[in-house]
């Protein structure tokens, strides 16, 4: 698949379905997923930053590349710790392919390794992709693969993960991801909820493709799940500008840096994602525990893709820098921002769905 990244960073496991899938406004998308039609079978219209919202975006790459460069250092040791040379890494497209590229460029700049780097595509509720994962076990031993994200909301994408991995009892099951707020991975770069400054936009930020798509009568047998090129943003794209903003900031004598903990971390300590997830669906009257998505990346998308009804917010961190651009974009969209009724643990926002038929 065609993106604006090199080869040499990522080899792109996805159909290109440039100009056959028609993208849809979030209202209409969110009419049809919540009637039974499944998210991965329609692509969303990209949302066009405001003036105001690119200047968040910029104020969050300046104040937290330096926090997410720490980040993904620690983990990028941790992962060349655990695998080392044979290292191969396959990142979760499309928020993980940045992760993935950042930690193949300080493993290559500090160690001088070459690791291969491929994306696949996951889908809640449909699994992975098999025809690519057989593509990488064809080329790659499995005691070498590691799955790589950008963040953990509540876990339902590692969960899903572990459940398609059944079938491949060699593989590797966990995921490296750069913030682990949920509590469920030791390889992270943090347990604190931090702002990666990708997850605030979408495609002119992770290599011009679309989401990942999957829908029968575009998508065959034998093909990868798909996605489109967007070459008509090329001019907006931001994907380099962001990678290079944070290796910049790579420190690459370790000696000093302690990984960021806040005050409940680690895998399995304080409450889960999912626990707290379920205390805010009881609080707030959510039936669906879909609705609920919790940190900062998690939110982030909801007021981008999604049709959110209310933004709850951490009372200890509602005045941080790092929520700047979601006051924003809740301030766009005309979605309130409250202080949570409930204890957000590690986690400094939530964003809740809106119910459709309420609307």
């Amino acid at each position: 698949m065609k993106s604006s990244y090199s080869e040499e960073d990522v080899k792109i496991l996805l159909k290109d379905i440039s100009g056959l899938v028609e993208p849809l406004p979030a209202s209409v998308r969110e009419k049809k997923i919540q009637s039974g039609t499944h998210y991965c079978e329609m692509l969303p219209l990209e949302y066009k930053p405001s003036e105001k919202y690119m200047e968040a975006y910029e104020n969050a790459l300046k104040h937290y590349s330096g926090a997410t460069a720490q980040a993904a250092g620690i983990l990028a040791e941790k992962l060349y710790e655990k695998k080392g040379d044979g290292l191969t890494l396959v990142s979760l497209a499309r928020a993980g392919i940045p992760i993935g590229i950042l930690i193949r460029r300080y493993l290559k700049n500090k160690y001088h390794a070459d690791i291969r780097h491929y994306a696949i595509s996951i889908i809640r509720g449909r699994g992975i992709d098999k025809n690519a994962l057989d593509y990488i076990l064809q080329r790659h031993k499995p005691e070498d693969i590691q799955f790589v994200d950008g963040w953990i909301g509540k876990g339902a994408i590692l969960g899903q993960l572990k459940e398609a991995l059944k079938e491949y009892p060699k593989l590797d099951n966990s995921l490296a991801v750069i913030s682990d707020p949920a509590c469920l991975t030791e390889l992270c770069g943090t347990h604190e909820d931090i702002l990666i400054p990708s997850s605030c936009l979408n495609a002119v930020v992770t290599g011009l493709i679309s989401r990942t798509f999957l829908r029968d009568d575009i998508i065959g047998p034998k093909d990868f799940h798909g996605a489109a090129y967007y070459p008509e943003l090329a001019s907006e794209d931001l994907s380099e500008q962001f990678l290079q903003a944070i290796e910049e900031k790579f420190v690459y004598d370790r000696g000093d840096i302690k990984e960021r903990v806040p005050a409940e971390s680690g895998a399995g300590a304080g409450i889960n994602g999912f626990a707290i997830a379920k205390k805010i669906a009881g609080a707030y009257g959510v039936k669906d525990i879909n609705f609920i998505k919790p940190g900062i990346g998690e939110t982030t998308r909801v007021l981008l893709r999604r049709i959110p009804w209310k933004v709850i917010v951490n009372e200890r961190y509602a005045q941080a820098e790092e929520l700047k651009h979601i006051y924003q974009l809740a301030e766009e969209k005309g979605v309130s921002c409250e202080i949570s009724q409930v204890d957000l643990g590690n986690y400094k926002v939530c964003g809740i769905i809106k119910k459709m038929a309420d609307v």
